[in-house]
């Protein structure tokens, strides 16, 4: 506590924040921080879930060092303002014992397909301004990546039972272990009277390497695993993890604490391209994992992987060529791999319903402000974007909502938002 509190007292309460114009869902930070010090808890709180509603995950997750952290003015000739732990303190206090009140109805439903952030944001803001909101997820339990991508030690899940709680004061129904897409359809749901349809389902379908080996029993997934690491009772004593991103470690730092397996991660460029938070690497290498670097991944073998070296070339015009040591393979042991390079989108949603335009990647495409390629549907989040941030989708979020209220607004003759 006398460190969250030095902290706030070390704010300078800046009055053009720089800290607040380097978040996403841009939180008034000297505001919350002056709030918090003058005993005022329960308005900081309701200010910081007003303004995002996932705010005590936030406070966990976020990249604090590219956002809030990494805008402050003293960390230019000194250590920044760690204001996520004051935001910590708060939202947890806050979500415990929250007295959210229902609005009066306005008799208008919505339907949300995915309980994960961009879902959850949504229906907390929507059920907040009148509207019937149910949400839908093909797991038992709400959270998406939150519950199922991210491990206990950096997340406990008892906060998504709190907020749980919250959602139902205000009305909100939870529909779990449903699959729209192959029984229940968009076109059932607008026949059953949703006036708008979200879809918030988030990157769950893992990209594939596409080498010899992929389908072992001895590899996975590194988005499988996370989703229940308990289920994995046969990983052996040496796991080897291709790739480097925060699921990279994620995975890494799981198998660390629930096995004896040593782990090792394989990356085909260098420390400096590692797309991890610089703080989960070092902490995943705290932990025990051993980097290696500029190596590609050619062959999965039962006993281990086969790589390549991969070599660095700077031209004379100072650009950089890599290049794969072909000639010189080897073996590096391993009783399991775990595959962590990235995820893209299931299709179950779009494969069954007309006019959900995907690109390429087969992502949703939606505006700037969630609209799809079909009328009365939204979609925001990683299934639009790619994996982002929670606070990136939650900010992404924020705009749809009002997309989505004033389409329903419009549809029904009433007067638009910020109109007179």
């Amino acid at each position: 506590m006398a460190d969250i509190l030095k902290e706030a007292q070390r704010c300078l309460k800046c009055k053009k924040p720089l800290c607040k114009e380097g978040c996403p869902v841009k939180t008034d930070v000297p505001i919350i921080m002056q709030l918090f010090l003058d005993g005022k808890m329960d308005e900081a709180g309701t200010k910081l879930f007003d303004n995002n509603p996932l705010t005590a995950f936030c406070s966990l997750i976020c990249p604090h060092e590219k956002n809030c952290m990494g805008h402050c003015v003293l960390g230019r000739k000194g250590e920044p303002i760690k204001f996520y732990e004051v935001e910590k303190y708060i939202s947890s206090f806050y979500l415990e014992k929250a007295n959210l009140q229902a609005a009066e109805s306005n008799g208008f439903r919505v339907a949300i397909i995915g309980a994960g952030p961009a879902g959850l944001t949504l229906a907390i803001i929507l059920a907040r301004r009148g509207y019937k909101v149910s949400i839908i997820d093909s797991k038992d339990k709400i959270g998406g990546v939150l519950r199922y991508g991210i491990p206990e030690f950096r997340l406990p899940k008892a906060l998504l039972d709190k907020l749980l709680l919250r959602m139902e004061d205000l009305g909100i129904l939870f529909r779990p272990n449903t699959l729209i897409g192959p029984s229940i359809t968009i076109d059932d749901m607008f026949a059953d009277g949703y006036q708008a349809i979200f879809i918030g389902t988030g990157v769950w379908n893992p990209n594939r390497l596409r080498i010899p080996g992929e389908t072992l029993g001895n590899v996975h997934f590194a988005i499988d695993y996370l989703k229940n690491p308990d289920s994995y009772t046969q990983l052996g004593d040496k796991v080897v993890i291709i790739g480097a991103g925060n699921v990279a470690m994620d995975a890494a730092r799981t198998i660390l604490r629930k096995t004896r397996a040593t782990v090792d991660a394989i990356f085909f460029r260098g420390k400096e391209d590692v797309t991890a938070l610089k703080e989960e690497l070092e902490f995943a290498e705290i932990d025990g994992l051993k980097m290696n670097y500029y190596l590609n991944t050619i062959k999965i073998e039962e006993d281990g992987i086969i790589v390549e070296p991969v070599l660095k070339k700077e031209n004379e015009d100072g650009t950089i060529e890599y290049y794969n040591d072909s000639e010189h393979p080897y073996k590096i042991p391993a009783t399991s791999v775990i595959i962590a390079i990235g995820q893209g989108a299931l299709s179950n949603i779009v494969k069954n319903t007309k006019n959900i335009d995907t690109n390429k990647k087969g992502l949703i495409e939606a505006s700037s402000h969630g609209a799809t390629t079909r009328e009365g549907v939204y979609a925001a989040g990683d299934v639009v974007s790619g994996a982002k941030t929670v606070v990136q989708a939650v900010a992404a979020t924020k705009e749809v909502a009002d997309e989505i209220d004033n389409y329903i607004r419009k549809k029904n003759n009433l007067p638009l938002l910020n109109e007179d």
